[in-house]
């Protein structure tokens, strides 16, 4: 017992001792004490929390994708396209699959399993294009990613003909809206399974090592024998995988599936990989902080439309709050950075 006890005790000094965790942690409270305040309690409501719940999951879920690519020094600007591609070929299990008559009758539930894997093997598919690009034919991230993202809206609209489409099984919908105890949306929940497993992944696992070790210091890294093209290509296909789960999210949600859906998204999750500390030149960053990062963006969002400040202006907000971001994000590191320069000096001279 007193061993457990201590064990506790340690987890909970390691997570408050990332200075980062205290500094979003203080914000997020600060942030919903503010707008509670703001908005005359109505923000601090259980019915405005359960609505969070179910509009966060699917960036949330990209988000922790794009974290993955940023430790290893490239970016995933494609998850969006990903992402509806992948609903799309979820979509079209029941459109052209599926036949019509039991659609017609509200059947159809057995077919959302092979919707579900259809989007995943589409999300497989794109992240390994990417990943061979990238880590086989080497070409940049940034620009694999983005010609990617282009190739997989027009793959999108090729297949639809450009418009959503829509009418999938009752159960399907059914998904996108339950609420586990009548209070926490099921996306929300599929959000925290990816964040557990994530977490557990790369703190507990050797890949989670090898990739922190590589975009820390890609030359060292392959010394000491870790295959870096390897790493970077299973990234890019978990990346893959990771967008096909919130193109399902998406499609249950909205009981559509379209092409160019949530092109705001990509910016939304680059600024949360940003505020959770993910460091964009590769080989730190936390799930934690992803966490925290999408819970005060989220509180942003709601709180802003409660206060009817215009949509047209939360994309300035966004821009103008990643560049402020980035440059206390930079400032914060190099004090770090010298800070631990004077003692290592400190102690070599001892």
């Amino acid at each position: 017992m007193v061993r457990k006890k201590n064990e506790k005790l340690r987890s909970s000094k390691g997570l408050f001792s990332d200075m980062n965790f205290v500094r979003l942690l203080t914000i997020l409270i600060v942030v919903v004490v503010a707008l509670g305040f703001l908005t005359e309690g109505k923000f601090v409501k259980m019915r405005v929390f359960t609505q969070m719940g179910y509009l966060f999951p699917e960036y949330g879920v990209m988000a922790v994708a794009i974290m993955l690519a940023m430790i290893t020094g490239g970016i995933d600007l494609s998850q969006v396209g990903i992402a509806n591609l992948s609903s799309i070929a979820g979509a079209m299990v029941f459109l052209k699959v599926m036949p019509q008559e039991l659609l017609e009758q509200g059947g159809g539930n057995g077919y959302i399993f092979l919707a579900v894997l259809a989007a995943l093997a589409t999300g497989v598919a794109c992240g390994f294009l990417n990943g061979v690009l990238i880590s086989k034919v080497g070409i940049p991230p940034i620009l694999t990613t983005l010609g990617s993202q282009q190739l997989f809206i027009g793959l999108g609209k090729v297949i639809t003909g450009g418009p959503a489409v829509s009418g999938f099984p009752d159960m399907l919908i059914e998904i996108g809206s339950y609420k586990l105890f009548n209070v926490i949306p099921l996306p929300m929940i599929v959000f925290f399974t990816v964040i557990a497993i994530f977490s557990f992944i790369m703190n507990k696992t050797s890949y989670g090592t090898k990739l922190y070790m590589m975009g820390s210091n890609k030359k060292a890294a392959e010394f000491s024998g870790i295959k870096a093209s390897s790493i970077t290509l299973k990234t890019y296909v978990i990346c893959g995988v990771l967008a096909s789960i919130a193109g399902i999210l998406i499609m249950a949600k909205t009981n559509s599936a379209k092409p160019d859906y949530g092109t705001s998204f990509t910016l939304q999750v680059i600024l949360i990989s940003v505020l959770g500390g993910v460091n964009p030149n590769g080989g730190f960053g936390k799930i934690s902080g992803i966490v925290l990062a999408i819970l005060i963006l989220q509180s942003l969002s709601t709180g802003l439309s409660m206060l009817k400040i215009p949509s047209s202006v939360l994309g300035l907000i966004w821009g103008g709050a990643l560049i402020i971001i980035m440059i206390v994000n930079f400032t914060l590191n190099g004090m770090e950075n010298k800070r631990r320069i004077k003692e290592l000096s400190y102690s070599s001279q001892k």
